[in-house]
């Protein structure tokens, strides 16, 4: 099983910095890479808030993903970088196309794309984008992952559809993968796992998640795979989880505290460490490896580990080495499975 890392990518992503430094998501880089990890991700906001989370819904800034990767791709080189997920309907998916061939031009075919129908309305509004309804927003996704398919074989490439139109577009230089970056659709509903059964080469869901619901959902995606006459199994599948290993239960008890201590405001507040592990990857090391080895019992291929509160927030550097050594970082050959 592979494991990657969600970076440190919003102004609340580290404590103690506020903006987050360009230098210290670099730094998270380095320091993953060095650890064995195989993936960095990094979300898609203009903007965003830890309202969802029960914390302030005050917007915080965000680095721009696709200018990031392309700077993480030249002080990295052997880890994948992807997106967990872009919002199709934010960018013209021929520009889109352009900006991920060229990441994955300077990344020298490093690039994992990441792609969702989008959620959060307030950046829709200050973007002047129309936030559609759901349905219009898959439709949007399927006709966006379209354009980017047909954009990555060079060009010139047409297409004509509902929300978007092609005439006669290029695309080159072309990715340096082959037939192309392999693209992975983000979310859980019934009518998106059909779009996944159908569009895409991954399936990917974040970041909290019991065995039980995954394992119903992977039935929702093997439905929509016979339906379309796919193997299942040609679905990628990776999750993203909320991660915290301790060497023992009073170390983990510890990094608790210290996670709860740096939490935004009410996202944590007074919440025993027995009831915030459910769903969540957490435990001591040997409890988080018996867990990895669940998850790739259900077919799960990669691991997205969160290491912070909230998504794309981080704690101390200390925690990457027992959560590498929890998800068997660079033992990736030992909970494979068959």
């Amino acid at each position: 099983m592979r494991v990657g890392l969600a970076l440190p990518q919003f102004d609340i992503s580290m404590p103690g910095e506020r903006p987050l430094r360009w230098e210290s998501v670099a730094a998270w880089a380095r320091r993953a890479e060095a650890a064995g990890f195989d993936s960095l991700w990094l979300a898609d906001h203009l903007f965003w808030d830890v309202g969802l989370y029960g914390g302030p819904p005050h917007p915080v800034g965000s680095l721009e993903p696709l200018a990031t990767l392309g700077a993480l791709a030249r002080i990295t080189t052997r880890p994948r970088l992807g997106t967990l997920v872009l919002g199709a309907p934010l960018r013209p998916p021929t520009v889109l196309a352009k900006a991920l061939a060229t990441v994955d031009v300077v990344s020298g075919g490093r690039l994992v794309v990441g792609v969702g129908a989008g959620w959060y309305e307030p950046e829709f509004a200050a973007s002047g984008v129309p936030f559609l309804s759901p349905g219009q927003r898959l439709d949007q996704l399927e006709e966006a992952i379209a354009v980017l398919r047909g954009m990555f074989g060079g060009g010139p490439f047409s297409f004509s559809g509902r929300h978007w139109t092609v005439e006669e577009a290029m695309c080159l230089p072309r990715p340096v993968q082959r037939p192309a970056p392999p693209i992975v659709v983000g979310g859980k509903g019934d009518r998106l796992i059909d779009l996944v059964a159908r569009c895409a080469d991954g399936w990917n869901t974040v970041w909290r998640w019991t065995p039980d619901r995954y394992a119903e959902r992977l039935g929702t995606l093997a439905r929509a795979c016979e339906g379309v006459g796919r193997d299942p199994g040609t679905v990628r599948r990776s999750l993203g989880l909320t991660t915290l290993v301790g060497e023992s239960e009073a170390d983990l008890r510890r990094r608790y505290e210290r996670l709860q201590s740096v939490a935004p405001p009410g996202v944590m507040d007074g919440v025993p460490l027995d009831e915030w592990r459910q769903g969540r990857l957490v435990g001591t090391v040997e409890q988080v490896q018996e867990q990895v080895a669940g998850w790739a019992e259900l077919g799960v291929d990669e691991l997205v580990v969160n290491a912070g509160p909230v998504p794309f927030t981080v704690v101390d550097v200390d925690d990457l080495e027992t959560i590498a050594t929890g998800t068997n970082v660079g033992d990736h050959g030992k909970h494979r499975s068959p």
